[in-house]
């Protein structure tokens, strides 16, 4: 992950998130013109990096990238998370935080790689009086709120950190001399295998607790994999499209409940799936249906299945 192994509580930093937080806050301090972030502080500002948030364990991320932000000094600078999960990052808390320590300008900032609906919509839209935005400016503590709409994924620093993690985690999974690992469909006999089921996006998580796999089923000649979300937030999948997935008639995964156990020992209730695989090595649609109402498409897919012991 770009901010590295996410430790056991809010205290916990590492260098990875210690490199994320420089580059974010440089970026953002020339962004709005200022020649440092102690001359924007002078200036009544403060910069509110907005993440996801999540119901997972993981959430002590954000906290930590507080506790990062504090370490080196940045006083005016906060995060906050969509979801409210931690409490501590709904925009409730970050507005009261903020005004508490005295800013009277915000800059709103998308804590992700990517400034897509969340950025435009949940940060930025004017017209919902639920964006951050419109929240921010609601509270009438503050004398100026605007928006600053880019990914962390434009960022150089960042880009980098992604090239070097994605190196080790190449070489990590790569197999071992005389691995006897299927590499297509066409080898696959019955039986039972694990396998990776990679996604196309980090909202869509999937098989954390066992090292991203997932037990593959094939079965005259048909192939299943079951895989365990991270949480109870996706309701329903759809082996396709979207808008296929609304169609009458359409075939919609239905969940089970899975009982995970992560490294550190604490189990937690997901909810888990059985997904039809077309293809072994190639990327499939996968869409998936959340507690928002709202089908997203996706692209997954399955790779290096091992014959399962």
């Amino acid at each position: 992950p770009l901010l590295g192994e996410v430790g056991k509580d809010e205290t916990e930093v590492n260098t990875d998130k210690e490199r994320v937080a420089k580059a974010v806050v440089a970026d953002a301090v020339m962004s709005e013109g200022y020649e440092t972030l102690e001359a924007a502080e002078a200036d009544g500002v403060a910069f509110v990096f907005m993440g996801h948030g999540t119901s997972h364990k993981a959430k002590v991320t954000y906290s930590q990238m507080q506790t990062m932000m504090n370490e080196l000094g940045y006083k005016n600078v906060f995060i906050g998370t969509v979801e409210g999960e931690p409490e501590s990052t709904s925009c409730k808390n970050v507005i009261n935080a903020v005004h508490e320590a005295g800013y009277t300008k915000v800059v709103l900032q998308p804590l992700m790689v990517v400034a897509g609906d969340h950025a435009n919509n949940d940060m930025a839209d004017f017209d919902d009086p639920e964006s951050w935005l419109s929240q921010f400016v609601a509270s009438g503590y503050f004398v100026g709120v605007e928006c600053n709409i880019s990914g962390l994924g434009r960022i150089e620093a960042v880009q980098a950190m992604y090239i070097e993690h994605s190196g080790a985690a190449i070489k990590a999974a790569a197999p071992a001399q005389g691995d006897k690992s299927a590499e297509a469909v066409g080898t696959l006999q019955d039986g039972v295998y694990q396998a990776e089921f990679i996604t196309d996006s980090s909202m869509f998580h999937v098989n954390e607790a066992n090292k991203g796999l997932g037990v593959l089923t094939v079965k005259d000649g048909q192939m299943t994999i079951h895989v365990s979300l991270v949480s109870k937030s996706i309701v329903n999948l759809f082996l396709g499209l979207a808008e296929d997935a609304q169609k009458d008639g359409a075939t919609i995964l239905q969940p089970m409940t899975d009982t995970v156990t992560y490294d550190d020992g604490t189990s937690e209730e997901v909810f888990g799936f059985d997904i039809p695989v077309p293809v072994i090595g190639e990327d499939f649609d996968l869409a998936i249906f959340g507690k928002s109402g709202k089908w997203y498409d996706h692209k997954v897919s399955v790779k290096n299945p091992v014959p399962q012991n």
